[in-house]
């Protein structure tokens, strides 16, 4: 199987499940205009996150790493009225590309962008009772994702789902040659804290597509 392979069978999910929308197209364009990294979710991806959300019935989201709000759209449009999701950024640029994105795609009443590094942001978010969430999206910088999944716990009740995105990195996990990668070394961490933590049932998925080689943790609170 090759990178071509999986990016022509994501075309053909796409265009199976996935329908056109305007909104989604205008924030990947804008995003590629401005010069923001092509390291947003896939569609199929996005739609995922959408349906996970709505199955779970979550009310609350809390996002980490919007980048340039496209898998903010995705999960923001699975709440229900009444609905609230947080996005955490730390850079400006891509803060103002999102909240143009957002507000574009009618959403700009239910999310709320935070600007800022997260393991400020976080703290915040925990002093002012801004929580638990229902469902926590860890995206952003990989080095960081143990501390961000000790907060997405603090900020979590039973029955949360906190999901890491790209914790496979191309199957440099178990590859030694990458063990002073600070962004392999991040996501090992993580899935090793994840995996003794005695509060979550937690399992990690390979993924293939346009995105390339990759996956994802997932894990439920249970405690």
């Amino acid at each position: 199987m090759t990178q071509e392979t999986w990016s022509a069978v994501d075309r053909y999910i796409t265009d199976l499940f996935v329908l056109p929308d305007a909104a989604l197209n205008a924030a990947l364009k804008a995003s590629e205009a401005a010069g923001l990294p092509a390291i947003s979710v896939s569609p199929p991806q996005g739609k995922f996150l959408q349906l996970l959300a709505k199955a779970l019935g979550a009310r609350t989201i809390l996002e980490m790493g919007t980048l340039g709000g496209y898998s903010t759209i995705w999960l923001a449009r699975a709440l229900p009225a009444g609905g609230r999701l947080i996005t955490l950024e730390a850079e400006p640029k891509h803060a103002e590309i999102a909240r143009a994105n957002v507000e574009r795609a009618g959403l700009a009443g239910i999310v709320e962008l935070r600007l800022g590094r997260a393991l400020d942001t976080l703290p915040q978010l925990a002093a002012e009772g801004r929580g638990p969430f229902d469902l926590i999206f860890i995206d952003a910088d990989k080095p960081s994702y143990a501390d961000y999944f000790t907060w997405a716990l603090k900020l979590s009740r039973r029955g949360t789902v906190i999901i890491g995105d790209n914790v496979i990195r191309k199957g440099a996990v178990i590859d030694p040659a990458n063990s002073d990668d600070p962004r392999v070394l991040g996501v090992r961490r993580f899935n090793e804290l994840v995996a003794a933590e005695r509060r979550v049932s937690a399992t990690a998925l390979q993924t293939v597509g346009a995105k390339g080689y990759d996956g994802f943790t997932l894990a439920l609170v249970t405690d």
